[in-house]
């Protein structure tokens, strides 16, 4: 089965969220065919929390893990630190106040 390229998945989840009228911005632009996504939910009240996607080795199925969650300034400094780590990465942020960011979604896994 083709893997979606990061492009595509990124411009659809971005759609999915605007149907719910959910802001969602890329801060970070990362490789077009096979960067990784950290998706930052801000939930407009100082407080962060930064998913990233993660492979379960018993099932093989994808999933959206929490990496980190606290304040605000210190999500964007595991955002960056993790991007200086792999300048391919596309960091998306998605502010909502009820913590609405739809990662698990029928397919967006």
């Amino acid at each position: 089965m083709p893997r979606l390229t990061a492009r595509f998945w990124v411009d659809a989840y971005l759609a999915r969220l605007r149907i719910q009228d959910i802001p969602g911005f890329v801060v970070a632009h990362g490789d077009d065919t096979g960067g990784a996504v950290l998706v930052k939910l801000n939930t407009l009240d100082g407080q962060a929390v930064l998913f990233q996607r993660s492979f379960d080795l018993m099932t093989g199925d994808r999933r959206w893990v929490e990496l980190a969650a606290g304040a605000e300034a210190e999500i964007d400094e595991v955002a960056n630190r993790q991007r200086g780590f792999d300048p391919d990465l596309w960091i998306i942020e998605v502010e909502d106040r009820a913590g609405r960011h739809l990662l698990d979604a029928e397919g967006l896994g």
